[in-house]
């Protein structure tokens, strides 16, 4: 018999960390790449993200040039997926990140221009990332295809 006021071991329940909007933004924005955010925010497969990023890393030290062969160029993918995910974080009205991601932590958002400057930075970094990615990627395939034989670049 259990008495009133009195707390087992099975009946406490831990309450759920408070996770940041603006952490998670500049997480995904300077390191999502590697997942960074993924396990900030605790999702169960963050571990693939990291995992095929340090696979290709190790993958492109086989290659003579570091920057023109596939695993290299693969990276485009995590790369974007960093970058999108940093500005659906930042631009998610806080009551509606609370609700997703602090159900139960008893804390509210409130936050200012953090997210604000992380959406700002995301979109600067993340285009010219992407953009350089992609000029590498049509380098790549041009050069592979033989389209740019003859030709000096």
């Amino acid at each position: 018999m259990i008495r009133p006021g009195i707390m087992t071991q099975s009946s406490a329940v831990a309450p759920s960390p408070h996770r940041s909007k603006v952490t998670v933004a500049w997480l995904a924005c300077l390191l999502g790449f590697t997942g960074a955010h993924a396990w900030y925010m605790g999702r169960s497969w963050a571990w693939l993200w990291t995992a095929f990023t340090a696979l290709m890393l190790i993958l492109a030290q086989f290659y003579p040039v570091w920057w023109d062969n596939p695993p290299f160029l693969l990276l485009i993918v995590p790369i974007a997926a960093g970058f999108i995910e940093a500005l659906v974080f930042a631009l998610t009205p806080d009551e509606k990140f609370d609700r997703k991601y602090n159900p139960e932590s008893g804390r509210t958002t409130r936050t200012g221009w953090g997210p604000v400057l992380a959406a700002i930075a995301a979109t600067f970094l993340g285009g010219t990332v992407l953009m350089f990615g992609l000029a590498l990627i049509v380098m790549h395939v041009y050069k592979a295809m033989g389209w740019l034989d003859g030709y000096v670049y």
